[in-house]
């Protein structure tokens, strides 16, 4: 049987262990990310789930050492600096978000507070960092390829189904997009006229259809912005009614109903981001964080659309394939 002194001194030792142990979760930091994108919670969900399950991955759990101040704008990009304002006022750690106007945004807010960014264009033109290997500022993270090549096979990809396509619609965000140069100079040195359709609100939808169709485009390249991500399955679905071959460069269109999409997977993107975030909470400065460029591009191609649209897929584009939806 325990005599006396060893039963008080156990008990003694239990108090101190707990006391210990309290003390350490009452001291553990609770680190505070903002996220905001453009268009709406339910279409962006994906997104946040893949950030959030890369930072579980790290160790970071909502609810124990991290919580999330999320803000959607609904597809009302007036909204943004509003929105970043707010998330400065919260004095969070980190903001991760998404393309240039999300960034340009962000950046009006603060200069201080580390920005991380998924899938900018250009960021060293758009003025965001210095220079990739060495941003220079308080913003990192991950590019889009915006090059003249990767213009180039959009537009080669659209007219493998469209041998004599002479005139391509582009749907997107024109002022904020500075990709937009480069896919100017692929589409002349492919003598592909572009008729450029400028989405500023969700209700632009149907005149930019209509205008571009009055221009007599054969296909339709879809460039991904926070408009045209909430509005994907309405834009397949008029691409459908006006019997447009589809393209994007990003997947998640591709599953929504348009035809075609050739990029980077988009979950993928905001998985890696979740490294940015430990590393800059675990001390590391943004200026210091080389930004990184996708490095797998899949083509997706959707035959139920192609089906829907009459149209029989050459065979050299299928066998490129990475991901044929039935």
């Amino acid at each position: 049987m325990m005599d006396r002194r060893r039963f008080v001194g156990a008990v003694a030792g239990g108090f101190v262990i707990a006391r210990s142990i309290a003390h350490a979760q009452s001291t553990t930091r609770v680190y505070r990310i903002g996220f905001f994108l453009g268009a709406s919670g339910e279409s962006v969900a994906s997104l946040f789930a893949a950030l959030s399950e890369g930072l579980r991955d790290l160790g970071y759990v909502e609810g124990r050492n991290v919580v999330f101040e999320r803000r959607y704008a609904e597809g009302h990009m007036d909204r943004l600096p509003e929105i970043a304002a707010e998330l400065v006022r919260l004095k969070v750690d980190v903001i991760v978000t998404g393309s240039s106007i999300h960034v340009a945004a962000a950046r009006q807010a603060t200069k201080t507070i580390p920005i991380v960014m998924v899938f900018t264009a250009d960021p060293v033109q758009a003025g965001f960092v210095t220079s990739l290997a060495r941003p220079g500022g308080n913003v990192t993270g991950l590019s889009a390829d915006a090059s003249r090549e990767l213009w180039s096979k959009y537009l080669a990809n659209l007219r493998e189904i469209v041998p004599k396509l002479s005139r391509v619609g582009v749907l997107g965000q024109v002022k904020t997009q500075v990709e937009f140069v480069e896919l100017e100079a692929a589409s002349r040195r492919l003598d592909i006229g572009l008729e450029v359709a400028d989405m500023r609100t969700p209700g632009d939808l149907d005149g930019a259809f209509s205008a571009m169709v009055g221009k007599h485009v054969g296909a339709l390249l879809v460039v991904v912005s926070p408009l045209t991500y909430l509005l994907k399955e309405s834009i397949a679905e008029s691409a459908i009614r006006y019997r447009l071959p589809t393209i994007s460069n990003a997947n998640q269109y591709a599953e929504a109903g348009l035809l075609m999409s050739y990029g980077p997977k988009l979950e993928d993107l905001y998985r890696r981001a979740a490294i940015y975030v430990d590393k800059i909470l675990r001390g590391a400065a943004p200026a210091d964080l080389p930004v990184e460029q996708p490095s797998r591009f899949e083509l997706t191609i959707n035959m139920k659309t192609a089906k829907a649209l009459g149209l029989t897929l050459p065979q050299s584009l299928l066998m490129r394939a990475d991901d044929v939806i039935q």
